[in-house]
């Protein structure tokens, strides 16, 4: 019996790591635009771009292009609207498994002079056994082409199991912030590792010298928070300055966190999850030492993007912090993006499902230089969605 239960429960974790239970259910988006009336708005929600398959970040250029990542390995562009056929030359080779692959793409505040693009990909370092490395890389870009490819900051290696994102955000301190997933090891309580954490670097990826854990023996001087399942969303909260990550929990106990340095956010020893197979990770969801989230998604919403909304076509909107979903309770075909509405203390006063109807698994959410939201599906044939408001 008890072999029995083992071997459900690695086929349950490799269905889990393979998606496919979210590759079920998620009907065909449509050609657009809907117009889908929320609890505070009208939002009609119009299609930019189709075709991009399981995109993973949207990023916004000086001249009006957008780039666009794909998980397996390619860049895409949007030029005057239109998706281009040819994906931008250039790319380094990126190992590509299951949740693995091309992860972000974020332009240098400075990008129109110098040009500068930042990756986050997973490179495999060797095949028997297969390990497999985060890579951070700065590259020039211009005319639908990198070049002068560099690696900043590659990781400590693992098997290549499991999930693991890599987002990045660049603070008003000018500092580049990078999180790193760390899902099925107890590496993100490793100070040796930079798996399950968030770095905080310079632009040139080497440590600023006033990061907490510089000086502190076995700590790299890179990190800045430690104890991270997977952050798959990274954002600084207007309203406060703040740095904000949305990060999977394992069968449920998401997070939503705000980020301060030095502090330890507490996986593996505790989560507000539960294992695969049933059983709770920790018998307690806090103990001493550890930073509790400002919100849990109980059951979970298999989290990534996240952003905070500073148009002006949904003033309610602004105190809000806005999460991709996959999927609500391990259940197919329940993709949304969910918008969590904090009071001026800090308080999450309200929880809001948008966009249920679409059913479709959001993976990145970025506002763009125009003042409007943007999203991507994560779909084989995803899409680049822009809201606004319905005209009256």
């Amino acid at each position: 019996m008890m072999q029995f239960k083992r071997l459900v429960s690695t086929a349950i974790l490799l269905l889990l790591s393979m998606g496919s239970f979210a590759q079920f259910g998620s009907p065909p988006l449509g050609e657009g635009p809907f117009d889908i009336r929320t609890y505070q708005a009208n939002v009609r929600v119009s299609v930019v771009a189709h075709g991009i398959a399981h995109p993973w970040a949207v990023a916004f250029l000086p001249n009006g292009d957008m780039l666009v990542s794909e998980r397996e390995g390619q860049l895409r562009l949007i030029h005057n609207g239109e998706l281009q056929a040819e994906p931008v030359a250039g790319m380094p080779e990126v190992y590509q498994l299951r949740l693995l692959g091309f992860m972000e793409v974020l332009p240098h505040p400075e990008f129109a002079q110098n040009n500068y693009l930042y990756l986050t990909y997973h490179k495999l370092v060797t095949e028997e056994p297969r390990e497999v490395t985060f890579v951070l890389a700065r590259a020039h870009y211009a005319d639908g082409r990198l070049s002068d490819l560099e690696e900043l900051l590659t990781t400590d290696t693992w098997n290549g199991d499991g999930g693991a994102a890599a987002r990045l955000a660049f603070g008003e301190d000018g500092k580049l912030y990078m999180s790193v997933g760390a899902t099925r090891d107890q590496s993100a309580q490793d100070p040796a590792s930079l798996r399950g954490k968030i770095l905080r670097l310079n632009d040139d990826g080497s440590a600023p010298s006033d990061n907490p854990f510089v000086g502190r023996e076995g700590y790299r001087p890179e990190i800045y928070t430690m104890g991270h399942r997977n952050p798959a969303g990274l954002a600084f909260n207007p309203n406060t300055g703040e740095l904000w990550a949305s990060e999977y929990g394992p069968n449920g106990g998401d997070e939503l966190n705000i980020i301060r340095a030095g502090q330890n956010y507490g996986w593996p020893l505790v989560s507000y999850g539960r294992d695969y197979p049933g059983p709770f990770i920790s018998p307690v969801p806090w103990m001493e030492g550890m930073t509790m989230p400002v919100a849990t998604f109980i059951p979970g919403i298999s989290p990534s993007g996240l952003a905070f909304y500073t148009g002006e076509d949904f003033p309610t909107w602004t105190t809000s912090a806005f999460v991709g979903a996959s999927r609500v309770g391990q259940v197919p075909g329940t993709g949304r993006m969910v918008r969590l509405f904090f009071d001026e203390n800090g308080n999450e006063r309200s929880r809001e499902d948008l966009f249920t109807e679409l059913g479709q698994r959001i993976r990145d959410i970025k506002m763009g230089p125009d003042g409007l939201m943007y999203l991507l599906t994560e779909e084989q044939d995803g899409a680049l969605l822009v809201l606004s408001k319905v005209p009256d």
